[in-house]
């Protein structure tokens, strides 16, 4: 199968690759590039577990083809981990034992950080709208809703 030629960064690193055209993002993120922060879940878009950031909006990256990422930036919780508003959000995750497992937490993350750059001051029902698209099976959300609320801008 022929490859085809893609450039675009990576937190923050520019990254060339050549990906064959069926490849998802999530398997090249994680077998290509060692990026171990999207999970595998249920390989359908549906749980969140896979979540990036592609040019600063969450997307499901078992959805979005390797060759979509051409002239793209993608971040990862890896790289979103340098930016203060994700650390302030992982301490108050951390503070509410947000998290159980922690599986669900970098689409969790990711999802939160892109409400919170584009809303600074969401409220409850915006929070819980924006990590919808996040299954967790272990902390009945609230203590997520309670961790991103009280990092809000109020």
């Amino acid at each position: 199968m022929k490859t085809h030629d893609i450039e675009f960064k990576l937190n923050g690193e520019k990254i060339k690759a050549s990906v064959k055209p069926n490849r998802s993002l999530l398997d090249f993120l994680r077998n290509e590039m060692g990026i171990k922060s999207p999970k595998v879940g249920c390989d359908r878009g549906d749980c969140g577990a896979c979540t990036v950031l592609m040019n600063g909006k969450t997307v499901r990256s078992c959805l979005v083809l390797a060759v979509e990422a051409d002239g793209c930036e993608i971040v990862t919780t890896e790289g979103a981990n340098k930016n203060k508003l994700t650390q302030k959000l992982q301490k108050k995750f951390h503070e509410k034992n947000a998290f159980q497992c922690g599986f669900c937490a970098p689409g969790v993350i990711l999802s939160a950080t892109e409400l919170l750059t584009e809303n600074p001051k969401a409220g409850r029902e915006e929070i819980k709208e924006a990590i919808s698209g996040n299954l967790c099976r272990c902390t009945g959300y609230e203590p997520i809703v309670d961790a991103i609320e009280k990092t809000a801008k109020k």
